[in-house]
Parts: structure tokens; C-alpha cells; sequence
């Protein structure tokens, strides 16, 4: 409706663009240091929103993030630099909230998407088990966790000792890597899938579509939905971008 408001001559509607920050450098370069590859900017290294200074274990993961800040334009757009936003939340939150994105992990897995499974039709049946029993498998012999998988909306009540297993894997990793877990396993409503991704079992594009074989067979039987198109859209660059920081390290 902007379009059609009218206002005096020489007065424009704020945009969204207009409350971003303005860029304030122009250089973006990857340095090391002895803790770790640090991101400059104009020769200043990067810092969190707690201050902290960001130092990052590998060459790769600085360069991702100073690729984020590079292709900026007049202002910083937040929401598309995945990557550096991933490695804030890393470093400035998970030594306070290890044991809760654990525990929030085990949660999804207690209700994990690759447990439910549709009644009906048969093709949705089919390319369900297709799909997800060799996950399920996979997790079993590789990571021994054992899930149960049924038909319904109603939850299957997990083994609690494969539920405390998981939880000790998820909280002994690193910050980086349980900060990825927790938001694939959050993107894909699946801990299975996002066990799988870090630990290279799939890589994200299999990651995001296995996570969507309900979504992608309704659009198959229902037709192409432009809302439901641009949600996935979204889902998938999130995916993508975990998926990347998890190969940069």
C-alpha cells in the first residue's frame, strides 16, 4: 500500500533499509592470531555483541564470516549473515546455556520428526521409510541412539537411556558445533537430521530435504503454493548456511 500513499514533495516513507546500520569500514581481511583466525575490519578485528572478540578455530570458518561483512552494502544487514550471527550466539551465549540447548536437542529427539510417520497415502508412506529408516539406522549403529518411529500425531515415549546418550553427545561438543546442531536439529525438527549433518553422514541440501518430504508431497499433490515456496526458500538457506559453517571447521 506504500505505493499509493502520498506524501509532500521531497518526503519519503522510511524503508526497512533506512534502520539498518550504516557500513562504517571498507576493508575486510582474515588474520591469525595465538588464539585463533580473527575477521578485521579496516585493520580492527570484529567483536560480538557482548564485546567479545571474535577468534575462530579455523581459516575457513574466518573467511566465511568476513565474506558476510565484505558483501555488504551502504548498510550491515543482519538477518543475511548467517554465518556470523551462528558464531555470536557461539561465542557469546553457549558457556551460560550448554546444558539447555542439550536438553533442548533430547527434547526434539524425544518427538523427532523422522518418528512420525503418515497413515495414508501410500506413496507419502513409502517415500517416508525410504528416506528415514536408513537415518534411523544410521543413528542406531553409529551414534547408539535408538528411536522408535510411528504412525500418528501422537509421541512414542523414546528410550531414556538413548535420550541420555544423546544428551551427552550433544553437550560435550564444542560451542560452535552444539550452536549448529541446535539450530539444524531446531530448522529441521529432527536431532537425527541434525546429528547427521555434523557429523557428515548428509550434507545440508539432503539435510533440508529430507526435512520436507511432507511439505514437497503436498506441493506434488496440491500444486505450487507461493507462500509455502518462499517459506521453504528461507528453511533451506538456513540449512544451507549451518551446513557451511560445519565444513569450514
Amino acid at each position: 500500500m506504500s505505493e499509493d500513499y502520498e506524501t509532500k514533495p521531497g518526503v519519503r516513507i522510511p524503508s526497512r533499509e533506512d534502520s539498518l546500520p550504516k557500513r562504517f569500514y571498507e576493508a575486510v581481511s582474515v588474520d591469525e592470531a595465538e588464539d585463533g583466525w580473527r575477521i578485521l575490519l579496516d585493520g580492527r578485528a570484529i567483536r560480538t555483541p557482548a564485546k567479545q572478540t571474535v577468534s575462530l578455530p579455523s581459516q575457513a570458518l574466518a573467511q566465511l564470516i568476513a565474506d558476510e561483512w565484505a558483501a555488504q552494502g551502504e548498510r550491515i544487514d543482519a538477518p543475511n549473515m548467517p554465518a556470523t550471527r551462528l558464531c555470536f550466539v557461539a561465542l557469546d551465549r553457549m558457556a551460560e546455556t550448554r546444558e539447555a540447548t542439550a536438553a533442548e536437542i533430547v527434547k526434539y529427539a524425544s518427538t523427532d520428526l523422522l518418528c512420525f510417520r503418515a497413515p495414508e497415502p501410500a506413496e507419502l508412506i513409502a517415500a517416508q521409510s525410504a528416506a528415514w529408516d536408513p537415518l534411523l539406522a544410521w543413528a542406531r549403529d553409529e551414534l547408539g541412539i535408538e528411536l522408535v518411529a510411528s504412525t500418528g500425531l501422537l509421541p512414542v515415549d523414546q528410550d531414556a537411556v538413548a535420550l541420555t546418550v544423546l544428551h551427552g553427545r550433544a553437550r560435550d561438543l564444542d560451542p560452535i558445533r552444539l550452536t549448529a546442531l541446535a539450530h539444524s536439529t531446531a530448522l529441521c525438527g529432527s536431532a537425527v537430521l541434525g546429528f547427521a549433518l555434523l557429523e557428515g553422514r548428509i550434507d545440508a541440501e539432503q539435510a533440508f530435504a529430507l526435512s520436507t518430504i511432507d511439505e514437497h508431497f503436498q506441493l506434488s499433490q496440491w500444486g505450487e503454493d507461493a507462500e509455502a515456496l518462499e517459506r521453504l526458500e528461507r528453511l533451506k538457506t538456513e540449512v544451507v548456511s549451518v551446513g557451511n559453517v560445519l565444513a569450514a571447521l
